[in-house]
């Protein structure tokens, strides 16, 4: 699915240095504050929080952390206003690439993130050019699975999946945003263990890699885009 985004598999992302874990701290804090904002301060009633606060919880995130950003979202804490902007581009070899970020300060966005297209061969583009190319899609990803079985793949079909693919070694169950919350039950329900369930833009056709140094300075922009800690994810039309 072309999801650019190492944060998002918090388990595998334990680096040593404490600024490293610093900026997943704040890219989870953004996500928890913007969870909170847009469906209320209550996990319980409020799915997309629960999934944030419980990738916060994998990540070892401080408990008073993530209360400080539930209060800030729900209205009980001040601070700078954080929104959702996406911005758009091509990478090399004409790469699309479609970036979400959570920021309380949009030229500072803007301009990291023109930053990491063209210093990689890559270019920023206007509002729409590459957006159409996606599709919103709620995913769940499973990191520890077995092969599903035949009844347990009808399971997920009848609560809302419309695909399910293995991406390095993750199994990622597709199906519609508004049945989300259901089709993470019907996972749950299979004893599965999901490492995420959140809305995800999903490309509508794919692109093979391109070839040698273009290669490289694709890699490397994705690799700037999602270090950035404005940059909640990054995707792409890459096969």
């Amino acid at each position: 699915m072309s999801r650019h985004s190492k944060w998002s598999k918090i388990k595998h992302h334990k680096g040593p240095a404490d600024v490293k874990r610093g900026a997943v701290f704040t890219k989870l804090a953004k996500n928890i504050t913007v969870a909170a904002r847009d469906g209320g301060g209550d996990p319980n009633f409020n799915f997309r929080l629960r999934m944030a606060v419980e990738q916060a919880r994998a990540a070892n995130m401080p408990k008073d952390n993530v209360e400080r950003a539930i209060k800030k979202g729900a209205g009980e804490a001040g601070g700078e206003q954080i929104e959702t902007v996406y911005y758009e581009g091509f990478g090399p070899g004409g790469v699309a690439v479609l970036v979400e970020a959570l920021t309380d300060n949009r030229n500072r966005t803007s301009g990291t993130i023109k930053h990491a297209f063209s210093a990689n061969g890559g270019n920023m583009a206007g509002v729409g050019a590459v957006k159409w190319m996606f599709d919103a899609k709620g995913v769940i990803r499973v990191e520890r699975w077995s092969p599903l079985s035949e009844a347990e793949e009808l399971a997920l079909i009848d609560a809302g999946a419309d695909d399910m693919q293995s991406e390095d070694g993750e199994l990622a169950v597709t199906g519609g945003t508004d049945g989300l919350a259901k089709l993470k039950e019907a996972v749950d329900n299979l004893g599965l263990k999901a490492a995420s369930a959140e809305i995800e833009w999903i490309a509508k056709e794919k692109v093979s890699w391109p070839e040698a140094e273009a290669k490289e300075n694709l890699v490397e922009m994705l690799a700037a885009l999602e270090d950035d800690e404005d940059v909640n994810a990054v995707y792409s039309n890459l096969a």
